[in-house]
């Protein structure tokens, strides 16, 4: 193994997270605020043992699968333990677990909270908290490779552990370069939809943290009644649509702008993206109809939860707790779905959702036919055995998991029943947020709990 690469991207890392400290300290200083200190701590122990770390590690050292993956967690872990400081050193969540579960929640997208009242807390700590959602949207690694150069010549190795799907390619024949492409579209849409918020009537710090929000499909708000508070139909169209282009695979984007039209609108996965959203919707606009004035506000409140939800943000312009049986059992569903691979979404991933339910079918033709040479094709394109295989492998795992954290969450007092312990496991595991059941947030869990989760 080639402790020093690790040791040199994680140096990176450090310094790379004490630089972005300093955008949310700028934001403290300009409100005039006192979390002031809770910014330069972290800041400066973060360029501390980044630079010595850094020091004498090698910067052509060869980085593998195994240094891949152990990079990737290695980040994640290092920049929640120390992006969590700010909360607690400035008395915003005091208890250190409590901070670091808002934090991993933030980097990972997830959007879970054990913050019961938001609103109150400084400017400067809720920007860090929105721009958590940002950072670790497109993920960590990735971010990095698009502004600095990494160790080695197989930095392949670290897209391929940090970007989610069953298959990860390059769009252009350098990785970093692929990289710049996927963060430039990032930046482009979330400054697009910062300009429509703000035109709409959110303030200024309200459309760029909520744009961070979206973008990174994590769903932090600065509002305790999250978008329900702007009760504007079209605030809520914009995040809507923001929300579902956030869910769909970059390298779509991509070949629009080669204007690859027909490969980018032939897309399978696509399609049924978009399959499902739309008759989720129109299921949970009419099972939900007799609760609302119209129609059109059932849709409108359909819409924008089924788009939070499968694009794993978490948003909520109602509280869809209250909803019929069959509404949530379907939020549930989308739950677990997820959004397309290759987008800033969490879950399951559609694409491998495909390829399991090709590969069973597959499996019955044998059964009937026992000589049929049967493959798995998408787009017109046979997906190799290792990804197949790999794909069920991924499926007990993710199932082992949530199957796992169920039972020792239902051990917890604050799980008082199955629907709310089995929807906090699957929101942490699928990186969703909300909960649906007897609990609100997070914050009645104990703290055994909070760390599992």
């Amino acid at each position: 193994m080639n402790v020093k690469s690790i040791r040199y991207v994680i140096s990176r890392i450090m310094i790379s997270e004490a630089i972005m400290l300093v955008i949310p300290l700028f934001v403290t200083l300009l409100y005039g605020e006192s979390a002031i200190i809770a910014f330069i701590i972290p800041i400066v122990l973060l360029a501390a043992f980044g630079y010595l770390l850094g020091f004498r590690a090698a910067h052509d050292g060869e980085i593998y699968a195994r240094e891949g993956f152990i990079i990737v967690a290695l980040s994640w872990i290092v920049m929640s333990l120390f992006g969590a400081l700010p909360f607690t050193i400035s008395g915003a969540i005091p208890n250190y677990i409590d901070a670091l579960f808002e934090t991993v929640s933030g980097f990972t997208t997830t959007g879970a909270t054990i913050l019961n009242k938001i609103e109150g807390i400084e400017h400067g700590l809720l920007f860090w908290r929105s721009f958590t959602h940002w950072i670790g949207g497109m993920g960590v690694l990735v971010f990095i490779m698009a502004i600095l150069p990494m160790t080695g010549s197989r930095d392949m190795h670290i897209m391929r552990a940090e970007v989610p799907g069953p298959e990860v390619g390059k769009l252009v024949s350098k990785t970093t370069q692929t990289a710049k492409i996927l963060y430039g579209i990032y930046l482009a849409l979330t400054l697009m939809e910062a300009v429509l918020l703000f035109a709409g009537g959110m303030s200024f710090y309200d459309a760029i943290t909520h744009s961070f929000a979206t973008a990174g499909t994590g769903g932090f708000s600065d509002m305790d009644a999250s978008i329900g508070a702007y009760n504007s139909v079209y605030i809520e169209m914009v995040i809507t649509a923001f929300m579902l282009l956030f869910g769909v695979n970059f390298n779509i984007f991509y070949f629009l702008l080669l204007r690859r039209l027909r490969t980018a609108l032939n897309n399978e996965e696509l399609k049924l993206y978009i399959g499902i959203v739309v008759v989720s919707t129109a299921a949970i606009a009419v099972n939900i109809m007799h609760m609302c004035e119209s129609f059109g506000t059932a849709l409108r409140y359909s819409v924008f939860q089924v788009a939070s939800i499968i694009t794993t943000t978490g948003f909520a312009s109602t509280d869809f707790n209250a909803w019929p049986n069959f509404s949530k059992t379907l939020i549930i569903l989308l739950m677990f779905f997820g959004a397309m691979a290759g987008s800033t979404g969490g879950g399951f991933k559609l694409s491998r959702i495909m390829i399991l339910c090709k590969s069973a079918k597959n499996e019955i033709k044998k059964l009937i036919h026992p000589h049929a040479v049967t493959r798995v094709v998408i787009d017109k394109k046979t997906v190799d055995e290792k990804t197949v295989r790999g794909t069920y492998v991924y499926f007990v795992v993710y199932t082992i998991v949530l199957l796992t954290s169920v039972t020792l969450l239902s051990i917890d007092p604050a799980s008082s029943d199955f629907t709310t312990t089995f929807s906090a496991s699957l929101s942490c595991v699928n990186n969703i947020g909300p909960i649906i059941g007897s609990l609100t947030n997070f914050s009645p869990f104990s703290y055994v709990s909070k760390l599992m989760l």
